[in-house]
């Protein structure tokens, strides 16, 4: 590829060389032109197929390598071969040379462009991708952006090859046809500059900027169309309205509330949503005593007698529930209603784009925030509707602990919790679909965590399906048979308690969405814009009901957008920066990461060089006895530049803030690595993964240098 590169530029820079070189460009002037005029028509007269081949080739090489004479060419182009023809010859051919020049930008510096500034046009590549003809066909349309230019960074962009042939031929049609019928009057011309009267120039601009107001244009129509049936309030009663109490509607309820805007969250069940009820909170407080459990078989090793005692399910089981009450305040009615916020208990209803019914009650708000969460999956599996199953919401009710547990779904909720059940004594087995456990993670990341589980008394079966589930309570102690494949292989496994951790799906039924006709993404969830509004500018949508994210922070972190956004449009919006966007997975050993994993980079066609770190080097670990796990980070080719972070070892979920931190202000592994960091702790793993990219890429020149300085000083 890099041979084809240089070759390309030889080749290119020899032609512009020799255009140069011999003042070609003399022949490309309007005096000229206009003194060989007819002997130009004669010989196209005589040899009408040659000259009509010489003439596009020249065209072509000449908008191909971007020298100047395109203009004249194109007056060249009626003046000898009439206007009809001459406007079909130079049409083609300029667009032929254009593409030429486009796919040349493309071959020669995409790439590299990609590298460098990759992360900086992520969103403009975005746009191209989904409106490159729009933004074309207006930039092809107004004379004032020079074509050559345009060819140069339209080559950068991922708009197709066939898209870009036919949008500039499309484009560039009325310009050329201006300077082909002054091709016609070619003796009465005096300079190119006049061709352009400044109407014309603006009649042109109007000309280009018509694609982009007639998609507004089209916009406000399809609006107008939308909100037909309904009948704007004349006055509201919020100016925000959230339903849904979780996370992202927690957040953008507080915000509004801050900046002083009147705003009601209505919520039909618990304050607090998932999170701090069925998710993040009661896991958390489950995972803390499985780790007690791990604790206790390690006695030996920490210099204690043996300590193993099984646990009290019930009694591990009404922590849980204590924590819950404990954190509920934190969420609760009356922090809320103290910040500002009017919270509302109820079921909401959407009647218009501008009105929800709860309680009995019409409430008209400006803008109206979709915070409705999601649920755990349920399969369509034969049988399944006869077996009493448990989910991520419902296993928290458990007081007798499972003889054994099937748990379906090895992605991280299947995880954590197979693995703490298993920890507190319980019979575990795990079954996932895909042939490695959490299929987003890297390999060598999956079977770490598999071998883990193994040793901790879980079970793991990967690659195999569930085809039936059976519920048999006559049949024997573990009245639950599920039966799975793995290609031509079968099973049967039994179990007395069904766990479905297969993922979690949008609420967007049974509040109005399908009656206003809110538009839905092809996973199910609300479809939004950079800025979070749905096809209803006043409807906004934030958290796992939205996406692309099902992260508790990520939805605290859109709620500020949806908020800010809602309150301040159209004076003021910001788009939503998923860029830095952490995860953590909370089995043993922890897994935290930020950015790509090589698994995605690979995918993504992004190059990158890898530096690891194995925390069995460092202190803290070792005096821990955490020593399973490492850090790797990925960085820009030659460059100390963060694209991912990955940990994997305790308390990954904490020591990944750094990464976040450093590719959120856009600070180099350099800029880690002179970073203090306490002594002995867990976060020095970051900056010796630092000093591990520093170590592969010490100056051998100038360490050579300094080896004979230092012996010189030495008298050697």
């Amino acid at each position: 590829m890099r041979g084809s590169r240089l070759l390309l530029v030889l080749v290119m820079g020899c032609l512009i060389g020799t255009f140069f070189a011999f003042d070609l460009g003399h022949y490309l002037s309007l005096p000229q032109l206009q003194a060989r005029q007819a002997e130009l028509a004669a010989l196209v007269d005589r040899h009408f197929v040659s000259a009509t081949l010489l003439f596009v080739a020249v065209y072509v090489v000449s908008t191909a390598l971007s020298l100047p004479g395109a203009s004249l060419l194109t007056l060249a182009g009626s003046a000898v071969f009439g206007v009809a023809w001459g406007l079909l010859l130079v049409s083609f051919a300029s667009s032929i040379g254009a593409t030429l020049a486009f796919l040349s930008a493309r071959f020669l510096l995409r790439d590299w462009v990609e590298r460098r500034f990759g992360d900086k046009l992520a969103s403009l590549q975005a746009g191209m991708k989904k409106e490159g003809a729009l933004y074309l066909l207006s930039l092809r349309l107004i004379p004032i952006f020079p074509f050559f230019l345009v060819n140069l960074l339209m080559g950068l962009t991922p708009i197709r090859v066939s898209t870009y042939y036919w949008v500039s031929q499309l484009g560039m049609l009325p310009g050329t046809f201006v300077y082909v019928l002054a091709g016609s009057e070619l003796a009465n011309l005096t300079s190119t500059g006049n061709i352009l009267s400044p109407g014309l120039m603006v009649a042109l601009t109007l000309l280009g900027l018509m694609p982009m107001l007639l998609k507004g244009l089209q916009r406000r129509l399809a609006l107008h169309r939308l909100h037909a049936p309904y009948r704007k309030p004349t006055r509201y009663d919020y100016n925000l309205l959230v339903i849904g109490a979780g996370a992202g509607g927690l957040v953008t309820s507080y915000i509004a509330a801050a900046v002083k805007a009147k705003v009601a969250l209505i919520e039909k069940h618990k304050m607090g949503g998932d999170c701090l009820n069925s998710g993040c909170v009661p896991s958390k407080a489950l995972i803390r005593s499985a780790r007690f459990a791990a604790e206790q078989r390690r006695a030996g090793e920490l210099g204690f007698g043996p300590s193993q005692t099984s646990a009290d399910f019930a009694a591990v089981m009404e922590r849980v529930a204590r924590v819950i009450k404990e954190v509920e305040p934190h969420d609760s009615i009356e922090r809320y209603q103290g910040l500002g916020v009017e919270c509302i208990q109820g079921e909401a209803r959407l009647v218009s784009p501008w009105e929800v019914e709860v309680n009995g009650q019409r409430l008209a708000s400006r803008h109206i925030v979709l915070a409705t969460g999601a649920r755990p999956l349920v399969p369509e599996l034969p049988g399944l509707d006869q077996v009493p199953w448990l989910t991520s919401d419902t296993l928290w009710q458990l007081r007798t602990a499972p003889r054994q547990l099937l748990v379906l779904g090895g992605g991280p909720i299947g995880c954590e919790l197979a693995q703490s059940f298993a920890l507190l004594g319980v019979p575990v087995t795990l079954v996932e679909l895909s042939d490695q456990l959490l299929p987003r993670e890297e390999r060598e990341v999956a079977e770490l965590l598999a071998e883990q589980l193994a040793r901790d008394g879980v079970r793991v079966l990967t690659g195999w399906r569930a085809e039936r589930a059976d519920y048999l309570p006559a049949a024997s102690d573990l009245p639950i048979r599920l039966q799975l494949r793995r290609g031509d292989e079968t099973q049967i496994i039994e179990g007395d308690q069904l766990l479905l951790a297969l993922g979690r799906v949008a609420n967007v039924g049974g509040f109005g969405l399908e009656a206003l006709g809110v538009a839905l993404t092809p996973r199910g969830t609300v479809a939004v814009d950079g800025f979070l509004a749905t096809n209803y500018p006043s409807i906004l949508a934030v958290g796992d009901v939205a996406g692309p994210y099902q992260l508790t922070h990520a939805a605290a972190h859109q709620g500020w957008y949806a908020a800010i956004n809602a309150l301040f449009s159209p004076f003021k919006r910001f788009r939503a920066d998923y860029r830095v966007m952490p995860a953590a997975i909370y089995t043993t050993p922890e897994i935290a990461r930020v950015g790509l994993n090589q698994k995605e980079a690979r995918a993504q066609g992004i190059p990158f060089e890898l530096t690891r770190f194995e925390l069995a080097e460092l202190d803290r670990a070792i005096a821990d006895g955490e020593r399973q796990g490492f850090i790797e980070v990925l960085t820009v080719p030659g460059k100390d530049q963060i694209l991912g972070a990955s940990i994997v070892g305790t308390h990954a979920g904490e020591r990944i803030a750094e990464f976040v931190l450093a590719m959120r202000h856009r600070l180099g592994l350099g800029k880690i690595l002179a970073t203090i960091h306490a002594y002995p702790t867990l976060m020095e793993g970051n900056k010796y993964v630092a000093g591990e990219w520093r170590r592969a890429r010490q100056p051998a020149t100038l360490l050579a240098l300094l080896t004979r300085y230092h012996s010189w000083r030495r008298g050697a």
